[in-house]
């Protein structure tokens, strides 16, 4: 791996740790305001609609087929036709986005009713929740434009990161934290409905991602004037490559506005908990899972093409070894130190006990599939690597529907718990597929030293999770404590639970550090 793909993926990064913790900030402040109540559930419901869009038209399908012609024009192509390419998928792309977007408003009440249809009945029959239907048509007015404003942005971002520009786009998302931050602590407390004054921080924080990005636009001399070219050759390219990754980014999304759809039906409170929950998913899976996959999708690629099957193999086996070595400790961790970093993240203000017992409930079930959505993410590489998209999109589908079965079988007996749990099962199964397809292919198979790892780990985890659940506080202990005392008892159980298990496994014969010497 050359020092300019280090340092880029460094940077990348560096960019994405600042995102996250400010993106826990804003959930925090976003908790202290409003809780896990029923305002929370609508403002977290009119964010996750257009939300779902923007894996499609922005960083999502798009840039996944975006980027490789774009790479293509620039290293085969004039400028001037480069420039051409940019134009027209700027002016085609823009006015699709901006039809859905004005859909999206002036539509917003049919959105509600077919992503929240438990408030739609509800509205119609004046039930309890008739008025979080209503609140949602109009938060979905004024978050759904953000769909215009990211595309846009995600369109600049794939554009300066074929130039060696990535830090901008990496820090970009910042913009859109502070931005309902701000509004969170100085503007929705002043208002009569919170709520809203956080969808304007959605608005406002589209608007500056979006304004951002184009001075550094002009400086590239990438800035141009859009035009429509639906039969474009490059515009053409693009739409045929992005018919694959459609489905595949689909596959998760749908899942996600599913399980809205059936929470829509349970108690106040329960998109939020697992809204909260997820959030603290996110945070192990980004940092850990995805980087990984981001490291070893180019030295796949070229072991395929150079035709290089066992160096295809190394770096297959060091992606499943670094994903169990801090995979592992991260999922047990989750599920032991739920409630702990729900109370000490998240309860003050309007978020109670309650709430973090709730939301500690799902966060377990989500967290015993961490593993598992990380080992897709370095699984599906060894098909993309060979060109090979359709596979990982037929597992996603048949874990989609999967998800959907699950969704309804444990639904009715754990209510949003149960959401969390048929995603867990769901994503275990699209890891086996994906490895079963592999294996039958003789692509890729663990090998017995990995096997061994892999006990190795699992052995030291279990010292680790087993130590930190003896030697924990009482809840009672949380609970008496400030802010302050409840952040150094967590920070301690984390540290020594973190010793505990890299001396287990140095003690077991292992060496994290040769990892990198494998790779």
């Amino acid at each position: 791996m050359s020092k300019k793909l280090i340092k880029s993926g460094i940077i990348v990064s560096a960019m994405t740790l600042i995102s996250r913790v400010l993106g826990l900030v804003r959930d925090i402040v976003i908790a202290n305001l409003m809780g896990a109540g029923s305002s929370a559930d609508v403002f977290f419901f009119a964010n996750k609609i257009p939300n779902f869009l923007r894996r499609l038209f922005a960083e999502g399908a798009f840039a996944q087929a975006f980027v490789p012609v774009l790479t293509e024009y620039q290293e085969k192509k004039t400028p001037e036709e480069t420039r051409e390419l940019l134009s027209k998928v700027a002016g085609t792309l823009g006015l699709l986005v901006t039809l859905v977007t004005l859909f999206g408003v002036i539509g917003s009440p049919i959105l509600a009713a077919l992503f929240g249809g438990g408030w739609f009945l509800d509205w119609l029959n004046d039930g309890p929740n008739a008025e979080k239907f209503e609140l949602a048509s109009l938060m979905l007015k004024i978050t759904f434009p953000y769909l215009w404003f990211i595309t846009f942005t995600a369109l600049a971002g794939s554009i300066l990161n074929t130039r060696g520009r990535f830090a901008v786009s990496a820090f970009t998302p910042v913009f859109l934290n502070i931005s309902v931050i701000a509004i969170a602590l100085y503007l929705a407390p002043r208002m009569e409905q919170p709520e809203i004054g956080l969808s304007w921080g959605i608005f406002v924080g589209g608007l500056i991602q979006f304004l951002f990005q184009i001075p550094f636009l002009i400086r590239e001399k990438a800035l141009v004037k859009p035009s429509w070219g639906w039969h474009h050759p490059g515009v053409v390219k693009i739409r045929t490559l992005m018919i694959p990754a459609l489905f595949g980014v689909s596959v998760s999304q749908i899942n996600l506005l599913f399980d809205t759809f059936i929470a829509s039906f349970l108690m106040t409170g329960s998109i939020s908990w697992l809204y909260y929950s997820d959030r603290l998913l996110e945070f192990p899976l980004g940092l850990f899972g995805i980087a990984i996959a981001t490291v070893i999708l180019p030295a796949l690629s070229r072991n395929f093409v150079n035709a290089e099957g066992e160096g295809f193999t190394r770096t297959m086996d060091w992606g499943v070894k670094a994903i169990f070595l801090l995979g592992m400790p991260a999922m047990f961790g989750l599920i032991v130190l739920a409630k702990p970093m729900l109370m000490v993240l998240f309860m003050r203000g309007a978020f109670s006990l309650e709430d973090a017992t709730m939301a500690s409930y799902s966060l377990m079930a989500y967290g015993a599939g961490l593993l598992n959505f990380m080992l897709i993410k370095v699984l599906a590489p060894g098909y993309y690597s060979r060109h090979d998209t359709k596979t990982p999109v037929r597992y996603g589908i048949i874990a989609m529907v999967s998800n959907m079965v699950l969704n309804l079988i444990f639904a009715v007996p754990f209510g949003y718990v149960g959401l969390a749990i048929a995603t867990s099962l769901s994503a275990l199964l699209n890891a086996g597929l994906l490895y079963r397809g592999l294996h039958l292919q003789n692509i890729y198979r663990v090998s017995p030293e990995t096997l061994t790892f892999i006990g190795k780990i699992t052995a030291a985890t279990a010292v680790m999770a087993l130590s930190i659940y003896c030697f924990g506080p009482v809840e009672q202990q949380w609970l008496d404590w400030h802010t302050g005392e409840r952040l150094v008892a967590l920070s301690a159980l984390i540290t020594a639970g973190a010793l505990s298990y890299f001396v287990v496994l140095r003690l077991l014969g292992v060496k994290p550090w040769k990892l990198k010497k494998a790779s």
